[in-house]
C-alpha cells in the first residue's frame, strides 16, 4: 500500500492521476503545508525533508519517496503493468529518465527565473533562460486548447503530463503578476475566457 502525503491545491495533486492510471493500492493523508501567502505550517506527520507535498510511504518495506520525479519514477517501477514509464532494458528508459529530470532541474528553474526577472548566470547555473528550456510557453498552448472546440494530443506512448490543470491556472494568474510586459499580455489574455482547457 502507497500512502500519498497529499496538500489540496498542490502539486501532490499530480500523484493522485498517477496512482490511479498504475492502478496501484494507495491511502491519501491530508497534511498542512506552508502556503506562499504565508498561511499553513509544516505538519510533523508528513515525512519530507522540508514539509512540501507530494511524498510518498511504501507499506511493504516503510520506503520514502519525495520530489516528483523520484515519485514518479519508483511509482511506475513498482506497478509496471500498465506500461506507464519504460523498464529497465527498454531502449526508451533513458530518455525517461532524462525528461523527468529535465523537468524540475531545467524547466522550473528557468521559469522561476523569468518570473523574478534573475539573469540565468550561463556557464554556472543548471538550467538555462526559458526561451531556450521550452519548445513553447504553456500559454501558447493554453490559449488555443482554451478556445478550441475540440483538441487531440498525440505521442507514440502514455506519457507522464507536463502540466497539470493546477499548474496551467497557477501559470496564467502569475503572467497578470509579474513585472515582465510580455508575460502580463498572456495573462491579460486569458482574463474572461469561458470554460477550462481540462473539462474533461
Amino acid at each position: 500500500m502507497i500512502t500519498l502525503y497529499h496538500s489540496p491545491k498542490s502539486r501532490s495533486a499530480r500523484m493522485i492521476w498517477l496512482l490511479e492510471e498504475l492502478g496501484a493500492p494507495y491511502e491519501i493523508k491530508t497534511v498542512t503545508v506552508r502556503r506562499a501567502d504565508g498561511t499553513g505550517a509544516v505538519d510533523p506527520a508528513n515525512p519530507h525533508p522540508h514539509g512540501k507535498v507530494p511524498a510518498i510511504k511504501d507499506s511493504d518495506d516503510g520506503t520514502v519517496v519525495f520530489e516528483s520525479p523520484a515519485i514518479a519514477l519508483y511509482l511506475t517501477d513498482k506497478f509496471p503493468k500498465n506500461g506507464i514509464g519504460p523498464e529497465v532494458g527498454d531502449a526508451k528508459r533513458g530518455t525517461y529518465l532524462s525528461w523527468l529530470s529535465y523537468y524540475t532541474g531545467v524547466l522550473e528553474p528557468a521559469f522561476l527565473s523569468k518570473f523574478l526577472n534573475t539573469p540565468v548566470p550561463r556557464g554556472t547555473a543548471g538550467w538555462v533562460v526559458v526561451e531556450e528550456a521550452a519548445r513553447a510557453w504553456p500559454t501558447e498552448l493554453a490559449l488555443p486548447l482554451v478556445r478550441g472546440l475540440r483538441w487531440t494530443l498525440i505521442g507514440d506512448h502514455f506519457q507522464l503530463p507536463a502540466f497539470d490543470e493546477l499548474s496551467v491556472h497557477r501559470f496564467l494568474d502569475l503572467c497578470g503578476q509579474t513585472d515582465d510586459e510580455e508575460l502580463q499580455l498572456h495573462g491579460a489574455r486569458t482574463k474572461g475566457t469561458a470554460g477550462s482547457p481540462f473539462i474533461a
